[in-house]
């Protein structure tokens, strides 16, 4: 499948800065599959959307995730902690200029791994930000380290005081770069996975695997039970890639945010959904100024 179907075009305006102060006021499309209609409601309606599907949710924790460096300007995104001395798996711009063996700030960059990854140290605990994407430019030019968070950020309260209206299990994937680096080839099939961690418990996944229908919460945990699915053991690394044609084995909804271009999250959506149907509701959802990104409102795919 050709990257350009991936393609639309997304007014800047529309990518959320911040989160709504209340999660729950967030809009809510909801597309039905079998009979392909819209509806438009409220984050705070979907208990009464999917009242008899047990909502999956990934629980991996949130960390400061984007430290600035200044001499060169510029940045380090976490990704995923290999050892408990402090060392990361990161992304670091600019690449070109920066050096294996040197400490920028509380970074001290290890071994280039290629494509903008470094193997570091971080001294200290995470005290970066939670990253957003200020313009769609920047996803575009910045191929190799796209400016946004690796994981959602904590739900507030409302979110909270939600869940506890539904029936929730929980997986964990600790969300890496395959997460969220764009899409750089022609080719959909020649974009390379490189893995990340998941790990899910016995009496959970026993629940999710007898449930009647599964709702997933968010593309990572797609990934995860789609993982499982396929009889991967219960902690492990997924390298699953989720496109067009995929089959589907135990989501049965899904809910997640409006995706940007040539991201493989969209893949994700459009491979549940269908291609053209994505684009269609995509194209509704900006005509009706939805807020788009992590900070944005959500699609509901039944």
């Amino acid at each position: 499948m050709r990257v350009d179907v991936l393609d639309y075009d997304l007014p800047p305006a529309l990518i959320a800065q911040r989160p709504q102060a209340r999660r729950d006021e967030s809009r809510l499309l909801v597309y039905e599959r079998m009979s392909g209609s819209v509806d438009h409601r409220t984050f705070a309606e979907l208990p009464d959307v999917i009242a008899d599907a047990l909502a999956v949710v990934n629980d991996t924790r949130v960390v400061p995730a984007r430290i600035p460096i200044e001499r060169p300007r510029g940045e380090v995104l976490l990704l995923e902690r290999i050892d408990g001395d402090g060392v990361w798996e990161g992304l670091a711009r600019p690449t070109r200029r920066l050096r294996a063996g040197r400490r920028y700030g509380d970074v001290e960059l290890l071994e280039h791994l290629g494509e903008g990854r470094w193997r570091l140290r971080l001294h200290g605990a995470p005290s970066g930000q939670i990253g957003i994407v200020e313009r769609l430019a920047d996803v575009r030019r910045e191929r190799r380290l796209p400016a946004r968070r690796p994981v959602e950020p904590e739900p507030p309260p409302s979110f909270a005081q939600m869940l506890e209206q539904l029936d929730v299990a929980r997986v964990t994937l600790h969300v890496g770069l395959d997460t969220f680096r764009p899409v750089a080839v022609d080719d959909l099939a020649e974009h390379r996975l490189h893995g990340e961690r998941y790990e899910v418990a016995l009496d959970e996944w026993a629940r999710i695997d007898a449930a009647p229908r599964v709702a997933a919460v968010g593309t990572t945990s797609v990934r995860v039970l789609e993982t499982l699915a396929r009889g991967a053991p219960l902690q492990g690394r997924t390298d699953l890639f989720i496109t067009p044609g995929f089959e589907f084995r135990r989501v049965d909804a899904l809910l997640t945010n409006f995706h940007l271009p040539r991201s493989t999250l969209l893949a994700l959506v459009m491979a549940f959904a269908g291609v053209e149907e994505t684009r269609r509701l995509y194209r509704e959802a900006i005509s009706r100024e939805y807020r788009f990104y992590s900070f944005g409102d959500a699609m509901l795919v039944l």
